[in-house]
């Protein structure tokens, strides 16, 4: 894929970041609502977390994490990094994966059971407790850019240095 211009590039990263930090803000706020929802002894507040939460689930969780990943696509598919080259990309794609996969099949539909029911549930703290954590991960592999090379990136490094060693040899024309 053709690599972006370096304004596009840091708007798409901008993008990005602020989807991602957008997703994990909201999944702490659904923490803190299913925490409040479990702890409290007023079944009152704990419908109304739970219908808070339905509020985040519905509107804002799942476009907030597509965005994530519809930028986070271009972004490491035309830029040096590559999707499957280093293993922090390729880690990071397939965790956003999965956690919207939960997040689509199995925290909405938990949110709306609990809405329904109106009792305290903990699996309303288990999992936005584990995607938080995912989200905290995917950060820090994020800024430290961990693992090196997956064996297509080696494998594309070793073909790019090869081409530049027969480049170098080529007779230049002179002028």
């Amino acid at each position: 894929m053709k690599q972006l211009k370096r304004p596009a590039r840091r708007a798409l990263l901008v993008v990005h970041v602020a989807a991602s930090v957008s997703w994990l803000g909201l999944t702490l706020g659904l923490l803190t609502l299913g925490v409040t929802a479990f702890i409290t002894p007023d079944p009152s507040t704990t419908q109304a977390a739970y219908r808070a939460m339905k509020i985040f689930a519905d509107w804002l969780i799942v476009p907030v994490g597509l965005l994530a990943l519809a930028s986070g696509l271009p972004l490491s598919l035309a830029t040096p990094w590559g999707l499957a080259r280093h293993r922090w990309v390729w880690t990071k794609f397939w965790l956003t994966l999965v956690t919207l996969a939960a997040t689509v099949f199995a925290l909405r539909p938990g949110i709306n059971d609990a809405v329904g029911a109106g009792i305290p549930d903990s699996s309303l703290i288990a999992a936005p407790s584990v995607a938080g954590s995912a989200y905290l991960f995917m950060t820090a592999i994020s800024v430290l850019k961990p693992w090196g090379l997956t064996r297509r990136g080696r494998r594309l490094q070793v073909s790019a240095t090869s081409r530049k060693r027969v480049d170098e040899r080529s007779p230049t024309p002179t002028a």
